[in-house]
Parts: structure tokens; sequence; C-alpha cells
């Protein structure tokens, strides 16, 4: 926990590498404080098809799936050097995005926990 899963255009690995922009994503993640090294978890999805605004033009979209217990301006704090560093890795992708979903701890499981 935190799992940030980032869906992309497969065009966007030529300007960086799958395992470049998972380490990034990480290193920033981890640089807001809000979790422990060892608990961030990052994968890249990238497509092949896929339509944007009825175009297929290049895209990155994160979904970051976090612990319930942030505050909306940690969230959207997070949210914001995510979009920032992506934004500078690849300046001529016209659609970043991200979204931040709560994880219930009264419901999560993971096998450590059985």
């Amino acid at each position: 926990m935190p799992h940030f899963v980032i869906d992309c255009s497969v065009s966007i690995l030529s300007q960086h590498d799958e395992s470049t922009i998972n380490e990034q994503i990480h290193f920033t993640a981890h640089l807001t404080g809000l979790f422990d090294e060892n608990d961030i978890k990052v994968r890249v999805n990238p497509f092949k098809t896929f339509l944007v605004g009825n175009k297929q033009e290049d895209f990155i979209h994160v979904f970051a799936h976090i612990m319930e217990g942030r505050t909306i301006e940690q969230k959207a704090k997070l949210s914001n050097v995510i979009v920032k560093k992506l934004a500078e890795m690849f300046p001529h992708v016209p659609n970043i995005a991200m979204n931040v979903c709560d994880f219930e701890k009264a419901s999560y499981v993971n096998k450590a926990m059985l």
C-alpha cells in the first residue's frame, strides 16, 4: 500500500521506459512523506489501442489507491506532485491526469494479514 497504477499510451515508452517511470513515481510519492518507501507499489499499463476525446492522442492517467485516513489536502498535494513530475518527464503528452481512491481499513486484507 499504496498502489500507483499508470495507464498510458504505449508510444510514451519511447521517451522513458517502464522502469524509469516506476522509479520516478515511486521517488516522488515517497517525497510527499505520506507513505513508507517500502510500501509503495508502482506499475505501468501501456495501451496500443485507445481513444481520448474520440482521437488516438497520447495520454497518462495515474490511479492511486491508498489506505483511508489522509486529508483531502494531502490527496490533492499527492496528485499535484505526481502530475507535475509526469508533465516534466513527458512535456509533449497533452493528457496527463491522476485520481486518488481510498481503501477501507475494515475490508482490506493482504496475504501477510492471514
